[in-house]
């Protein structure tokens, strides 16, 4: 037995060796260490960590029944609250959420609740185990929007009150960023993305492909001539941002969006796929949140130098803690305080550097963070020939301009009410992405909770 102060630490690859390959980082917790890790558990009767989980999963009632060897019953109780914890043991922040208050890291380190949660739906999925679906229909039919995380717990919920949902996804694959944006070493797209996916479609939910909201068909031709009551959009933020600065638009530039796709879902990184795409020598990522970590890792995997270039200092870094250290222990490195001013091409059109400034930080700007400024003279160059820029996504308008009465804000997010999902448009619900701009698999998740309880109590009221 472990200290109790300490979690027990969970097993991953070697830096050395995993910085080659795209088989998963974390190997997870065996049986026994799980049971060894709930113990450290306080079952806490007023448990601050739910209340810090944004689907509100009983944590202490999961993990007692961890350390009791129940595993079954265990993966019982999230499932009352969520239908992707495989997803969520892996990608949540969960060190800014549950276990960032959880109160055995008051004195020592917090209860790993994550890989706890990653262990149980793991355990869940070798043994057969699927949720519990829903005894009977309620003859309403109800629309989703992307099958991203918000679509697909906003389904599942729903599906579980004995709705009959369709899913409509743009692509090919049901999984939204699950399966484009997410590499394959931090969430593997066949053990873990489409077993989800598919403990969704067993609570009776359809999804159909390849249809295009706003092109295939429109949601006022859901609501008025396909017989569905209600609509979610959870279309997610798939637009990225650039710069704006000199040579943008040269060979060899990507948004870190289509550099994620072209590796996740269309599986350039594999053989014997025949997916075009340049994985560079020596690679520049210009961003520092998760979306940059991922870039970078993916491009060191496909036989890159990597170089991530950020113009605050690593304090302010917005990517997790452990993207970061897993990033550095594989070799990436980190060019802080440093900013891109144009990119340079030669006379073919192709990349072949960045003209950068170095920055210091001033006062404080209205995100609380200090402000970067330029340093006079501090202008130099640096080799690349593959530029990754990854800024942030907005939504994509298509929707909202084809849709009658559907306000969005400035930014051409949704404006919809954050405790129901209600928007301008009677009928129509919304969460994720697509409302807040790009943000995390959990809080996405729990705006589609939300939202199906909202376009539950629509219904409800609409029929009584």
């Amino acid at each position: 037995m472990g200290s109790v102060l300490e979690k027990v630490p969970v097993r991953e690859q070697d830096p050395q060796v995993r910085a080659t390959n795209f088989e998963e980082v974390c190997l997870g917790y065996s049986k026994e260490e799980a049971m060894e890790e709930a113990a450290r558990c306080l079952n806490c009767k007023n448990a601050k960590c739910m209340k810090g989980c944004p689907v509100s999963i009983n944590i202490p009632a999961f993990i007692h029944e961890v350390k009791e060897g129940n595993f079954a019953e265990a993966y019982k109780v999230i499932g009352q609250s969520s239908a992707l914890p495989a997803v969520c043991g892996r990608v949540c922040p969960q060190e800014s959420q549950c276990e960032g208050v959880c109160i055995r890291g008051i004195k020592g380190e917090a209860v790993s609740i994550g890989k706890l949660e990653r262990f149980v739906a793991d355990w869940a999925k070798e043994n057969g185990i699927k949720p519990e679906a829903p005894a009977e229909k309620n003859g309403h039919k109800i629309a989703v929007i992307g099958s991203g995380p918000s679509g697909l717990t906003c389904a599942g919920d729903l599906a579980k009150m004995g709705y009959d949902v369709t899913i409509f996804e743009a692509l090919h694959e049901a999984g939204g960023v699950l399966v484009y944006g997410i590499p394959e070493f931090r969430l593997p797209k066949d053990k873990v993305v489409k077993a989800e996916v598919e403990n969704v479609k067993s609570l009776g939910v359809k999804i159909e492909t390849n249809v295009i909201i706003g092109k295939s068909t429109t949601i006022d031709e859901l609501l008025e001539n396909e017989g569905f009551e209600a609509v979610f959009i959870g279309s997610g933020a798939g637009l990225p941002m650039f710069m704006g600065i000199p040579g943008e638009v040269s060979n060899g530039v990507f948004s870190a969006n289509e550099y994620l796709t072209r590796s996740n879902l269309m599986k350039a990184f594999r053989d014997d796929h025949d997916t075009p795409i340049v994985t560079g020598k020596k690679v520049v990522v210009v961003g520092g949140g998760n979306v940059a970590m991922d870039a970078a890792r993916t491009a060191l995997r496909l036989g890159a130098e990597v170089h991530v270039v950020y113009r605050r200092s690593e304090e302010e870094l917005p990517a997790r803690k452990e993207e970061v250290h897993h990033a550095k222990e594989e070799g990436i490195i980190f060019d802080l305080l440093t900013n891109p001013v144009e990119i340079l091409a030669d006379e073919s059109g192709w990349v072949k550097g960045i003209k950068c400034v170095r920055m210091e930080l001033g006062e404080p700007d209205a995100s609380g963070r200090r402000r970067p400024v330029v340093v006079e003279g501090s202008e130099f160059e640096m080799e690349a020939d593959t530029v990754i820029m990854s800024l942030g996504t907005s939504p994509n308008p298509l929707i909202s301009s084809t849709t009658v009465g559907l306000d969005i804000n400035r930014r051409k997010c949704i404006i919809a009410d954050e405790e129901t999902g209600k928007t301008s448009k009677d009928g129509v619900y919304a969460g994720g992405d697509a409302v807040t701009g790009a943000a995390t698999v959990i809080l996405a998740m729990g705006a589609g909770k939300a939202a199906a309880k909202g376009i539950d109590e629509f219904i409800k009221n609409k029929t009584k």
